[in-house]
């Protein structure tokens, strides 16, 4: 039960920021994004390094 009032308030909080700061919410997005890459790019290094 709680974990379903958790998402759904996660959800329209989401909503409420990307409609109401979408500037901020862009910039969220693209930091949040940046860090998924460099981690990616770190991982496809380490299993170059390994096989090479």
């Amino acid at each position: 039960m709680i974990k379903k009032i958790l998402t759904w308030g996660g959800l329209a909080f989401l909503i409420f920021f990307i409609a109401y700061k979408p500037t901020s919410a862009a910039t969220v997005a693209k930091t949040i994004g940046g860090g998924i890459v460099d981690i990616l790019t770190g991982v496809g290094n380490f299993f170059s390094s390994l096989v090479g």
